[in-house]
């Protein structure tokens, strides 16, 4: 692995950047970023030896792809965007399906929260982009990922270009061309993903040690995977470093084609790195699967880079995660946490349900709870009546606390009345993490969190072995980390939010955020007596 190439020389820190690019590791917890960070030598070595915020935080408790997407280009929390989860019920919906996946427009005829048309229409707030757009028609507000919920989160409804991995290439939303530069390397990669890699990628040394395999409930093991993987499967092309390389080979496009960076107005170009939550989902976080994962990563930044650097474009880059990730309990429970389980099968929607309509003797196929997990939001039954509601959503409750795998239940009535939390983030109670995730018209009736370690996958599979999704910190907090030429490195080991990232990349451009519009406020990057914040936004002063 080659040490990075020194950058272009220090522009004027008064000159705004040409170009916000903006990085979203999906999965990238702070843990991570700890453990490996002296490992790095690319791209993520230059983010660690700049302006870094190690105690980063995804504020709310659905610390789930799509709403943590949601709070880092529009400085806002899920209360605020409306994007509460990765998917939601609703009752009223005009199609037999009644789940809305984030990321959808369910107004398309034939569609399902499966089979969908992308789209960025349930996102309620504008992103940077939209906002640099609004006050600069000419500046070009582009997004590349590898899920369509990253880039739409990030790139908002107004966005000039969006490409995102589906089934085997990369695409754009419906309507809309994919431009040539990136059919070409769509037609680069389709014999790479139709091929085996029966070789796979090479172990480096600092990996070997955590190349052991651990046994997974169920059957079958993870820890020696070394991304052999077979050809044209979706998936395994997914979980592997490749897809995070072709991501990037996407984005570089993207910027030659639309000439961003280079013209006399600024463009912002957010970038979702996939690879490291379907690696993470697969195979854990703490194996040799995820090291050999975060050399690779820091080794596609770091061409990055010296792509931007060999073209002499002014640019500011911001890195940071969607949420965190926990390791799969068979591990964490050999590592000194013994208490690590899965969640109790039986602890579902409609187990509960079914218990409460046998004993309210509701009609037969009556389905008093809905939901889409075991966590999360449980939505009452709206052909209920209203007196019936009431019980039903007692009798939930209580049985709901009756299990021992259960953190809180919060009742969405009483959620609603709970101001949204502004102190230390990392003092918010469990209910006001929930409140930051709470938007009542997409939310459900009845919030159910689990407590610490406990996984709630019940029997895991090939490809779904451990995850994300709590209100705790192993999901909660992603480093956030900036760089520009000329700005003076510092650390800053406090807490700061994701929702901070919009205020801070906004005066770099010159697009100034009315107060109350959003949740976060302006970190000032400059490290010494001056401010790349406006004086009313800086905390202190």
């Amino acid at each position: 692995m080659g040490e990075e190439t020194a950058p272009p020389a220090t522009p004027e820190k008064s000159d705004p950047p040409k170009l916000v690019l903006a990085i979203s590791v999906d999965q990238f917890s702070a843990d991570l970023f700890a453990q490996y960070r002296q490992t790095y030598t690319g791209g993520l070595k230059r983010l660690a030896n700049a302006i870094v915020f190690p105690s980063g935080y995804q504020s709310h408790a659905a610390t789930e792809t799509c709403p943590g997407h949601s709070t880092i280009m529009t400085g806002s929390n899920p209360a605020r965007t409306g994007i509460v989860a990765n998917d939601w019920v609703d009752q009223g919906a005009a199609r037999a399906d009644k789940v809305i996946y984030c990321a959808e427009d369910e107004r398309e005829d034939g569609t399902d929260h499966r089979n969908y048309v992308e789209s960025a229409v349930h996102l309620l707030v504008p992103t940077l982009g939209e906002r640099l757009k609004a006050i600069s028609p000419a500046s070009r507000n582009v997004a590349v990922s590898g899920k369509d919920r990253a880039a739409l989160m990030m790139g908002g409804n107004n966005v000039d270009a969006i490409y995102f991995w589906k089934k085997g290439q990369f695409v754009t939303l419906k309507g809309r061309t994919v431009e040539p530069g990136v059919a070409k390397i769509n037609a680069e990669l389709a014999p790479v993903f139709a091929a085996p890699d029966p070789d796979g990628l090479s172990v480096p040394e600092s990996c070997r040690h955590l190349n052991r395999a651990i046994p997974v409930k169920d059957g079958g093991s993870v820890g020696t995977y070394h991304f052999n993987r077979p050809g044209a499967v979706d998936g395994a092309f997914r979980a592997s470093p490749a897809l995070d390389a072709w991501t990037v080979r996407v984005a570089e496009q993207a910027i030659d084609d639309m000439k961003l960076g280079q013209g006399k107005v600024p463009d912002v170009l957010s970038l979702g790195l996939s690879a490291t939550d379907y690696i993470g989902h697969s195979f854990g976080n703490e194996g040799v699967e995820m090291c050999i994962q975060q050399a690779s990563l820091d080794q596609a930044l770091g061409r990055l880079f010296a792509f931007l650097d060999a073209r002499s474009i002014d640019y500011i880059v911001m890195l940071t995660a969607d949420h965190g990730g926990h390791d799969l309990p068979e591990r964490v429970a050999m590592q000194a946490y013994p208490s690590a389980t899965r969640i109790d099968g039986k602890l579902t929607a409609n187990n509960i349900g079914a218990a409460i309509a046998a004993d309210l003797g509701l009609p037969d196929g009556m389905k008093p709870l809905l939901a889409r997990g075991p966590i999360g939001d449980f939505y009452l039954n709206r052909d209920l009546s209203g007196e019936m509601k009431d019980k039903v959503r007692a009798a939930a409750i209580t049985r709901l606390k009756e299990y021992p795998q259960v953190a809180a239940v919060f009742d969405a009535r009483e959620l609603a009345q709970v101001p949204v939390p502004t102190g230390p983030v990392e003092e918010w109670t469990l209910e006001e993490r929930a409140r930051a995730s709470f938007y009542a018209p997409r939310s459900g009736d009845i919030i159910v969190l689990l407590q610490k370690v406990v996984t709630p996958i019940a029997h895991p599979g090939p490809g779904y072995v451990a995850t994300h999704g709590s209100p705790y910190d192993y999901d909660r907090r992603v480093p956030i980390l900036f760089w520009r030429k000329g700005l003076s490195p510092f650390e800053q080991p406090l807490s700061v939010r994701t929702v901070d990232i919009e205020p801070t990349l906004a005066p770099f451009v010159g697009v100034a955020i009315p107060q109350g519009e959003i949740d976060g406020r302006c970190l000032d990057l400059d490290a010494g007596p001056a401010s790349t914040c406006p004086v009313a936004t800086i905390a202190g002063k």
